[in-house]
Parts: C-alpha cells; structure tokens; sequence
C-alpha cells in the first residue's frame, strides 16, 4: 500500500496554531469571551445583544433574517426572539400578516437596554482596534470581508 504525498499548507506555517483559521477562530473565542463578560452584566447574551443592535438599525426584520444576521438557526434565532419578548425589549405581532414572517421590533424598554449596553460592547471592539495599528485597519476590514466572501460559495 503506498503512502499519498502529505497536502501542501496553504502558506508556510511552523505548526497549525499559525495559520490563519486557526488565529481567526482564537480571535473570535477571545471576542466571543469578552463579549459573553460584559454583556452578563446586563442580562443579555451575544445572540440577544446583536438581535437589539439588528433591529435598531433596521425594524421589522422576520426571524429568518435576523437568524442569518447573527449567525444561529431558526430555531435557535427563534428563542432568542422569544426570550426578548418576554423580556419586554422587542415585539411582535401575534400572528402573520402574510405568510409566516412576524417582523420584530424595539420597544423603549429594548432601546434603553441596547443603549446602556453599547458603550460596553464598544469598549471590548474599541481594546480589539487598539492592537492593530491605526492605518492597517480598512485593510484588515477588507481583508476579513474577502475571506468571508471566499468561503460562501
């Protein structure tokens, strides 16, 4: 039985911990980590917190859309929205008015929550930007969003 050649690294690394899914997932655990702290603090989780900053920017999003926008399933988006609700910081129309979309929206109660909160979630962006130097961060931007695009197909 012969032995098939080992695959090439996609970029000269010394071990698997240099490259670049490797260094991108250790950022996003350390994002997710510091996130997951401050929001606590409020009562919120990341799925929560993103869903209140989706909705402030564009009402009435169904929930198959806000699932997409932050990255959980139906399902998942789906208790998240529940949770909010009962919460009283989002609502929703009881039933559909077409088809089975019900479009979520802030209420003040969800406003004052997702305003006491950004300064915080900002701060954890805000320690992130600061290790990158200045002038390379629309180019790291960029960059992030050409690897995504690249992996959607």
């Amino acid at each position: 039985m012969s032995k098939s050649p080992s695959p090439e690294p996609p970029h000269p690394a010394q071990d698997v911990t240099q490259h670049v899914g490797y260094l991108l997932k250790r950022a996003q655990a350390a994002l997710r980590g510091a996130m997951d702290k401050v929001l606590r603090e409020h009562g919120l989780t990341v799925p929560q917190y993103a869903t209140l900053e989706l909705l402030a920017l564009r009402p009435g999003m169904s929930n198959a859309d806000l699932a997409r926008a932050t990255f959980v399933t139906r399902q998942s988006g789906n208790v998240v929205l529940r949770g909010l609700q009962d919460a009283g910081l989002i609502t929703r129309p009881a039933t559909a008015d077409h088809g089975r979309a019900r479009p979520a929206r802030l209420t003040e109660e969800g406003r004052a929550r997702l305003a006491a909160v950004q300064a915080a979630v900002y701060a954890v962006e805000q320690r992130m930007v600061r290790a990158i130097p200045p002038q390379r961060v629309a180019a790291l931007l960029a960059d992030l969003d050409r690897i995504a695009t690249a992996l959607e197909d």
